[in-house]
């Protein structure tokens, strides 16, 4: 099985860390994204404390020999790898001066050692940097270099303010989503692409566009960003999506998606989409091919998230009657033993009423083929909660078929 997006990027910053292939730590990757990113923070604490002491006695030089007399000489002298280092002792033990000294630092030298830097001390340097040229500048470096993973873990420091310089002063949209693939804090990526949205709406088309019309890798990295976002903000990138991507564009789009397993990740994101945008992806010619309509449903049902059952009954529910009564048979095909949780699931997460508003257009066979799906877990309760939705939405008496094949079981 197809590692998740999060994991497979969790698994590439181990190996990063570690100096090693990525061969060597995929393995990995049953673990799951949290385990592995936790492997890798230990792992990131463990090096750089490692050589600890050394590094302190360089960091307690700093209060006494002038940064304009020690950078020009540590440039000219010391190889990019060890200042790296030696800049995260620095970064803990005097923030402030940390943050004077980007100034005197050359761009390509700081891009060298940026990916050698304790991510500890970025975290504690990021509020008192006053002036933010310098890290744009370096951050630009960076990207033009594609070092995704460095970015990343500057992005995860970032304050607003920064966020805001760094949103002006660099224009690579795909460099900017590649390196939020690595961020695996979805609140952090939430955080950035809300800043944006504040201060730059039209900058969200530019980076929805490049990442539709891009090649597949940076197509999964734009997913593995925007299903992270923050419910409100999805609607909204949805519907910057929907409105200004041709729709075969899309549908190529959400095919990519679906052939490099990505499924639960589109799935999630539809999930939290506007009306319209959902409107908008239930039409869209590639809801038409029976194999796409297939993996949607199969996922959901392999997946049991309820975040992904979401998103495959928001789109089905919107399509156009033949295609509802399509996915309908390709669920009723699949083996009532995979269904096992379902219902509890349904319930919990109040997704009855689209599985009701798909059912209502259903001939009675096909209604009572869906309830067999549940019947063997259904409890008195779900049947209760089934009920309670059916008479709030008005549809006890379209939906009489699946009540009463679901009622025979008690």
């Amino acid at each position: 099985m197809m590692a998740d997006l999060i994991t497979r990027a969790a698994v590439v910053m181990l190996a990063r860390t570690l100096h090693v292939p990525v061969e060597k730590v995929k393995h990995l990757e049953s673990l799951g994204a949290e385990n592995v990113d936790a492997i890798r923070h230990r792992m990131a604490n463990t090096l750089y404390d490692e050589h600890a002491e050394v590094f302190k006695r360089i960091s307690a030089l700093v209060p006494i020999v002038p940064l304009k007399i020690a950078l020009p000489i540590v440039q000219k002298t010391v190889p990019a790898t060890m200042a790296g280092r030696a800049a995260g002792a620095v970064g803990l033990a005097h923030p402030k001066k940390a943050s004077s000294a980007l100034a005197l630092l050359q761009v390509d030298y700081a891009a060298d050692a940026a990916p050698y830097i304790d991510p500890r001390a970025v975290v504690k340097l990021a509020p008192v940097i006053d002036d933010h040229a310098p890290v744009v500048a370096i951050a630009r470096e960076v990207l033009r270099r594609k070092d995704y993973i460095t970015a990343a873990q500057f992005v995860e420091a970032a304050t607003p303010e920064l966020i805001r310089a760094v949103e002006q002063g660099i224009d690579d949209n795909e460099g900017l989503m590649r390196a939020g693939a690595f961020v695996h804090n979805g609140a952090i990526i939430s955080d950035i692409l809300r800043v944006i949205v504040e201060s730059n709406p039209a900058r969200v088309s530019d980076i929805i566009q490049a990442a539709a019309e891009g090649p597949t890798d940076l197509r999964l990295d734009a997913l593995s960003v925007l299903f992270r976002i923050d419910a409100d903000l999805i609607s909204t990138v949805g519907d910057v999506m929907f409105a200004e991507t041709d729709p075969l564009v899309l549908a190529d789009l959400f095919k990519s998606y679906l052939d490099e397993g990505a499924a639960p990740e589109l799935l999630t994101f539809a999930g939290h989409l506007s009306p319209s945008a959902l409107d908008s992806l239930a039409t869209n010619p590639v809801i038409e091919d029976d194999d796409v309509l297939f993996a949607v449903i199969r996922t959901a049902v392999a997946e049991r998230n309820p975040d992904v059952w979401r998103g495959m009954l928001d789109v089905a529910e919107r399509t156009a009657p033949g295609v509802q009564s399509r996915a309908v048979r390709m669920l009723t095909d699949i083996d009532v033993s995979e269904f096992d949780g379902v219902a509890a699931l349904a319930t919990e997460h109040g997704l009855w009423p689209s599985v009701l508003r798909l059912a209502a257009g259903q001939e009675p066979d096909l209604q009572a083929q869906m309830a067999s799906r549940f019947q063997a877990t259904v409890t008195d309760a779900d049947r209760a909660c089934i009920h309670e939705h059916a008479a709030a939405l008005g549809l006890t008496e379209q939906v009489a078929p699946l009540l009463a094949s679901l009622a025979a079981r008690d």
